[in-house]
Order: structure tokens, then sequence, then C-alpha cells
């Protein structure tokens, strides 16, 4: 399970042939008896099987370690920027700690006992020991833009987590160890504990369901609604295990309430669209297929996937269109200028291209980032004065 809560489409149909559950016949779809609290309390996979007990780590407990290597590494006379460089300096960028990526999600502790851990987990570590040194860190959600396959059927919907530092003098700074992905530009904010809890469990539950441990999943995804009910990823995620399981109405009760409190998660609606098509109810299926593409069409990214596709077949007026539209929703995204600059370029618009790959250039963040539009804004130059 990667550090992000992932979802995607052929999950809920791929699990679905394990094999069912033991115990009273699954209810029968549609039925709309299935409370919350029956999900969670009431669960047929419950019955006859002990659940483990998951009780409320503490996930940025510090060890003796932990503490001896910030002491080690951290003068806390210093200031509390210079802290926070040492600190910096300490996990990511000196051969003492050397943190190696891999899909399990750990506490602080573990974390920093196993070196090894995603990007949770590694948000976890920094949070707890920035705290330890007095400096104010929290938990901060970003909305990752959904990758949608190239067959537009299927898309990858994440919520990321990362560290934010509010400093004094009204300075802020953000941590992510997922670097790649990382952009100022996409929307995000700060999250309670608890809700990063949820985020723990949610991940150890996915983590269990994928290697078919199904008490175990129940437990965390029980866990994780424990630390805040109106988590959807955690409902959705429910609602898999109960479809994987051959429980149906209580796959489809999952999924509705996510949609309860999160109205327009595209992901909830795919999978119950997933799961109508599969019971042959076909009009219900197509009625939550219409609600995602209206709601994806909405998407500034979704549209930067339609303009790449017309840019690639050579329709550069509907790759215009697209990322006009894009661009309304969303400003300041340097993918959408540098596109738009090459398809106006395409068309032969030198002027307009030279525009929004200028626009491009100011919009990144990133040295990098900034260095590759400039190449590209200066060879467009170059063609406008040939």
């Amino acid at each position: 399970m990667n550090t992000r809560w992932q979802a995607m489409l052929p999950i809920a149909a791929a699990m679905i042939a394990s094999c069912a559950a033991t115990g009273p016949a699954p209810a029968v779809l549609g039925q709309n008896s299935i409370t919350p609290q029956m999900l969670l309390d009431s669960s047929p996979l419950a019955r006859g099987v002990q659940l483990p007990v998951v009780s409320r780590e503490d996930i940025l407990e510090l060890t003796p370690e932990m503490l001896d290597f910030i002491d080690e590494h951290v003068d806390r006379s210093q200031t509390e920027y210079t802290r926070l460089r040492q600190l910096l300096y300490a996990i990511m960028g000196d051969d003492h700690f050397q943190l190696i990526y891999d899909e399990s999600t750990r506490t602080a502790a573990e974390t920093f006992r196993k070196r090894r851990g995603n990007c949770l987990s590694f948000t976890n570590l920094f949070v707890a020991m920035a705290r330890n040194l007095g400096i104010d860190a929290s938990y901060q959600e970003m909305e990752i833009p959904p990758d949608w396959s190239l067959a537009g059927e299927s898309f990858l919907l994440s919520k990321h987590v990362n560290v934010y530092l509010q400093l004094r003098h009204d300075e802020s700074r953000i941590v992510d160890f997922n670097i790649y992905d990382f952009s100022t530009t996409y929307e995000h904010h700060v999250i309670p504990d608890r809700r990063a809890r949820a985020h723990y469990y949610n991940n150890i539950g996915a983590e269990s369901m994928l290697h078919g441990e199904t008490p175990g999943a129940l437990a965390n995804f029980k866990a994780s609604l424990r630390e805040d009910p109106t988590f959807s990823p955690a409902w959705i995620n429910l609602g898999i295990l109960y479809r994987r399981e051959a429980y149906p109405a209580y796959a489809e009760a999952a999924f509705m309430q996510a949609l309860t409190v999160e109205p327009f998660s595209l992901v909830a609606m795919s999978n119950l669209a997933s799961l109508y098509e599969d019971q042959g109810r076909t009009d219900l299926a197509q009625t939550y297929r219409d609600r995602v593409e209206v709601h994806r069409m909405r998407n500034p990214y979704y549209r930067l996937f339609l303009a790449r596709e017309a840019f690639a077949s050579g329709d550069y007026d509907t790759s215009i269109e697209h990322l006009k539209h894009a661009i309304r929703e969303r400003e300041g995204e340097p993918r959408f200028y540098s596109l738009l600059s090459l398809s106006y370029l395409m068309e032969g618009n030198r002027h307009e291209a030279q525009r929004w790959m200028e626009k491009a250039e100011q919009a990144a963040v990133k040295k990098k980032e900034r260095e590759k539009y400039s190449h590209k804004l200066e060879w467009l130059m170059k063609q406008s004065a040939q």
C-alpha cells in the first residue's frame, strides 16, 4: 500500500473473485436497512471469526534511541530555523539515517528502527521529531490529481499526507518525502492528528486486505473510522472488502456511506457503478457512470488528460479547448500552460505559443522545472525570430 490512499475502479471487480465468507447467505442487493453501525459492529465478516484487537497506537511515540539521535544531530540551543535545517539534514541529507522507501505503513518508532516505510511512515517520523524540538509541525492532506488510464475508464485518486510547518514570523514550510508528486498548485489543508491516525489504520487495513487477511482488514477499517467517521477512503475500502467477500448489500451500504460523508467522491460512485453492473442493474450503473463523467469533466486534470489525447491525435483545437477550461478551473499549473503553448505552436500561432510558455516558466516553482520551460521558451523565441 502506498503512503497515499489508493483506489482504482478495476480493484473491486478483481477482488470479488475471492471466495465467499462462511456464514449466513448474503443480504439481497438494494436492501437499505444496513446502517453504518451494522457495517462496523454487526458485520457478517466477524461471525465465527476472532477479530484482532486494534488498540489506539501512539504513532508519534519517541523512543530513547530516537531522542539520542536528535540530540546527536541537532543543537537545541540554536534558532528554530537552524534546528529545522539540522533535522532535515540528519534525516534526508546525510548518510546517518538512509531511509529506504517501501510499501509498508509504520509508526514513527517503527520507521526509525527499521529505516523503512512509505511517505506516511516518514511523515510520522518527521512530525514526532520536529515537535520534540519545539517546531510547530502538523499533518497536511494533499489532493494529488487523478491519473486516468489511456482507456479513460479507470483512475487513481490519492489522498497524500505530508508535513506542514508553521514557523515564527508567519513563515511556513512543507516537508514532503514524495517530492516527485508534490506541487504547490495541489489543493491542501492541515488535518488534526486523529485524521492522520485514520489514514494510518486505513493503510494498514488495505495492506491486510491485499494479503487476504479479512479479519485484520475489518478491524483496522473500524479503527480508522473510529478516529474519523467522515473519512471516506475507509468506507470505500470497507465496501471493497465486503464485495470481495460476496456481501454485495453491505458493499453497497458502505459505498453509500462514503457518498454521505463525501458527496462528490468519484471513487465511491465508480465502485457503485461497477457493483450495480455486476448485479445486472444496468440503469443504476449507468446513472452513476454519468455522474462520474459530469464531475470529472469539471476536473482540470481530467481536461489535461483529454488535451494530451487530442494533442497526440493531432486535434490541436480540441486540445486548446480542454486546456482553456482547465486553466479557468485551476490557474498556476505550469503543465497546462506548457501544453497549451505547444498546441498553439502546432497550429502555427507562435505568438500565443511564446506567451503561454512564458506563463509556464513563471508558474514553475522548482528550479529544474523553470529551467525546462526556459529552454522551451528560448527555442520558441528562436523559431519566432527565424
